[in-house]
């Protein structure tokens, strides 16, 4: 979930997707214009649910 979560986190800030919002409460515009805010904590959470996926992958490999 991390790592589809920090992807599209990234993408969106840097400007390479635009979603329109699905479920909001106050101003319903599509967010435009990149955040390197974004760009930057989408890539951190996108590496950290790679290495979460290969730190289970080794921990189940040396249980069987």
């Amino acid at each position: 979930m991390g790592v589809c979560l920090g992807a599209l986190w990234f993408l969106q800030g840097a400007d390479l997707i635009r979603i329109k919002p699905i479920l909001c409460f106050a101003d319903c515009a599509v967010i435009t214009g990149g955040s390197q805010f974004w760009e930057v904590t989408g890539g951190l959470i996108f590496i950290v649910g790679i290495l979460a996926i290969g730190i289970a992958f080794k921990k189940a490999k040396f249980r069987n």
